[in-house]
């Protein structure tokens, strides 16, 4: 009876809460939304990453309801060249790591909505269960046996003319730990293997777990990158580092009312 009080009331305190931000005031639309995804798949019953997999009924919902609600669709490379002017509403989506679901279940949603994305690939992406870089007892292989989109496949969303790719180093590493030539290797070989590939220029760069420093910063322009995200929530002014830009986490376990109010105001509780 004592637990079911207690969950009784701690059901009633996330229920004011998510009311109580609601009724805040947005961050002004004219800031643009910066969306990040992993995959967009099934959940798998008891896997540890299922919040990094939004459902693609899910994520239709979440597109359909942003073209609904007039967002304005664009690349990271579109964002940054043009930062200031763009119409209110603007939104990015991200996705991170190079997964395949993001072409067989996203892309048809994306070109559905006619939705701009953005999505940042791990050169060296197969059989690689890079979750232990961060946190080594993360060692269940369940990132591994993910499959990654192919070279090839890397090339068709290039030239879909819906989605720019970018990159997210060679190996997924974890930049804390490497010295400054390792570091310097991830960044620009990453970027010259991917504009190899694709034919493009590769200007757009996420900091892999969002774990990076000033000297990381400092090579991703030395390379030659005009725009880089990390993993900290929250919505940009309109004079932003452009080599730090801000996300907002879109979870596999977000309703549709939390994923509304994280654009709304940049996180589910506007803090």
């Amino acid at each position: 009876m004592v637990i079911f009080f207690f969950f009784f009331v701690m059901l009633v305190v996330a229920m004011c809460s998510y009311i109580y931000a609601w009724w805040k005031s947005a961050v002004v639309w004219k800031r643009p939304r910066v969306l990040m995804y992993h995959m967009v798949r099934e959940h798998i019953k008891g896997a540890k990453f299922n919040k990094l997999r939004v459902t693609p009924a899910e994520f239709e919902k979440q597109v359909a309801w942003m073209k609904a609600d007039g967002f304005h669709f664009v690349t990271m490379q579109e964002l940054q060249a043009n930062w200031g002017k763009h119409p209110e509403k603007t939104v990015a989506i991200t996705f991170d790591d190079g997964y395949l679901d993001n072409l067989e279940h996203a892309f048809p949603i994306l070109e559905k909505y006619q939705a701009k994305a953005t999505i940042y690939v791990v050169v060296d992406r197969h059989d690689r269960d890079w979750s232990t870089y961060k946190k080594a007892h993360h060692n269940s292989g369940e990132l591994a046996r993910e499959p990654k989109l192919s070279d090839v496949q890397v090339q068709q969303l290039a030239h879909s003319g819906l989605v720019e790719i970018a990159s997210h180093t060679l190996t997924h590493a974890n930049l804390d730990k490497l010295d400054d030539t390792q570091c310097f290797m991830e960044l620009s070989e990453s970027k010259q293997k991917l504009e190899e590939l694709t034919a493009q220029p590769v200007t757009s760069f996420a900091y892999p777990f969002g774990i990076y420093s000033q000297r990381d910063v400092k090579i991703a322009k030395q390379v030659g990158y005009l725009n880089a995200v990390t993993t900290k929530e929250g919505i940009d002014g309109l004079n932003p580092d452009f080599l730090q830009l801000q996300r907002i986490k879109i979870s596999g376990k977000d309703s549709m009312f939390a994923v509304k109010l994280r654009l709304k105001l940049g996180n589910r509780d506007g803090k």
